[in-house]
């Protein structure tokens, strides 16, 4: 069974004359274990769908289905719930609490969970599984732009949810940085055993996925896996091209 499943997702904003349609109709499954990439030009509505499928946003008419739950259905309450426990989140720009350590960041959603006892052991471990172990008592103004990332990732896995969404995780990360994030995302799916589903505007990026799905004007208009000799210029083309 998919870990993630939309039927006919349709997000519009506005009513009437000035409505505006951010996405039409998207189906998409995504299976545990994979590492999907989506792609496409500004404004096609991939962040749109991510905060869909994250449950951040609700859409106009379809249906989001995580594990089986309709998410679609839930009430503010549940959904906070849902998001907590199932749901890992990577933003662009870090999202890390300034007055807490990285370790206390990490901590955070099990201490929220009242999971306390598990907290700081928990975050301890993955800090050493994003290579972070030495800076665990450091403040999100001690940590490099690549270091804060890697931070925000092992608070996105430290409560096992079923999925981790990443939106532009690398675009305020310079190239070396960046490739250090996206090997510890592929460590996500190849080691850990999550599924990862990251927007992209940068092939380079992509390329470490299992799969890209290509958007534009709301859409999808190319869903394939990923073949083990792509190019990033045979990607960026598809991209270009919504082949």
């Amino acid at each position: 069974m998919p870990v993630l499943h939309t039927e006919r997702l349709t997000k519009q904003f506005g009513s009437g004359s000035t409505a505006v349609t951010a996405l039409n109709n998207v189906n998409i499954s995504i299976e545990p274990g994979e590492f999907v990439a989506i792609m496409g030009p500004s404004g096609c509505g991939k962040s749109t769908l991510l905060h869909l499928l994250g449950g951040l946003d609700r859409a106009t008419s379809g249906r989001v289905l995580l594990e089986g739950t309709d998410i679609s259905r839930l009430d503010d309450g549940a959904l906070s719930l849902l998001r907590r426990r199932k749901i890992g989140f990577v933003f662009q720009f870090f999202n890390l609490i300034p007055v807490l350590t990285a370790q206390e960041n990490v901590a955070l959603p099990l201490m929220l969970d009242g999971r306390q006892k598990e907290a700081v052991r928990l975050a301890r471990e993955w800090l050493g599984r994003v290579g972070l172990a030495e800076r665990a008592e450091s403040r999100p103004e001690q940590l490099s732009g690549g270091e804060q990332q890697r931070v925000a990732i092992a608070r996105a896995l430290i409560a096992d949810p079923a999925i981790l969404l990443a939106d532009e995780p690398t675009g305020n990360l310079d190239s070396r940085a960046a490739d250090d994030l996206l090997q510890v995302l592929r460590r996500s799916a190849d080691d850990w055993g999550r599924t990862v589903v990251m927007v992209t505007h940068d092939a380079r990026m992509a390329a470490y996925a299992d799969r890209i799905v290509f958007m534009r004007d709301g859409t999808i208009v190319d869903d394939a896996p990923l073949g083990p000799r792509a190019t990033v210029d045979e990607i960026a083309e598809r991209a270009g091209s919504g082949r």
